[in-house]
């Protein structure tokens, strides 16, 4: 039961959003169990975000949700990947790229919990 939900300070077009959804889908694999079966993906593009005291270039807040218990080792293989992922599509740059993760222990789907 993943979910990633990207703050993205640039504009997306559908071939993007669809390229960074499919590549996250796969991407996903690197945390032991999980899919793209269950992932779910949330964008907001053109997210008002300053770094560095600026907004001159490009950037993403990813954060990723996750029910189960951290992972640090697959978390940082997947952060390797999210952020190839946002350079290969948007260009921006590894070091304008956040991922935040959340081990969550009660996960709610189909009108109950996990």
């Amino acid at each position: 039961m993943p979910f990633i939900n990207s703050k993205i300070s640039v504009a997306l077009t559908d071939a993007q959003e669809q390229e960074i959804k499919s590549r996250l889908g796969q991407a996903i694999t690197a945390i032991p169990g999980k899919s793209e079966s269950w992932l779910m993906v949330g964008f907001e593009p053109e997210y008002k975000l300053y770094f560095r005291g600026s907004k001159d270039q490009p950037m993403a807040m990813v954060e990723v949700s996750v029910y189960g218990s951290e992972n640090p080792s697959a978390f940082s293989k997947l952060t390797g990947e999210i952020c190839k992922i946002f350079e290969d599509v948007l260009g921006i740059a590894p070091d304008h790229v956040y991922v935040k993760y959340q081990a969550v222990a009660n996960w709610g789907w189909n009108g109950g919990n996990f």
